[in-house]
């Protein structure tokens, strides 16, 4: 894909997985997915925003807005357990 064509919000995902295994990025995208978001990317293209609130220490994302305009708060630490991994689709663009 084009890296235009990536910054401009028309990307679209190539293929889609499920996380087998808990990462830093795997923990963001559960968040962006309990907040009704595919990825940062689609978070970003909706809400017309380009800095997203993040705890420091981690680099976790703080909070997001739904789409409803209503706020998901989040933990500094680890809020996907081993059990949730499954539900965590992981995009390829």
């Amino acid at each position: 894909m084009s890296c235009a064509a990536y910054l401009d919000g028309n990307a679209r995902p190539k293929s889609i997985s499920r996380a087998k295994q808990w990462t830093d990025e795997v923990e963001n995208l559960y968040r962006f997915q309990q907040a009704g978001y595919r990825d940062e990317l689609e978070y970003k293209q909706v809400k017309q925003v380009d800095l997203i609130d993040r705890w420091p220490e981690t680099g976790f994302v703080k909070k997001l807005q739904r789409r409803d305009n209503t706020f998901y708060y989040y933990n500094r630490k680890r809020e996907c357990e081993d059990k949730e991994l499954h539900k965590v689709k992981v995009y390829v663009y």
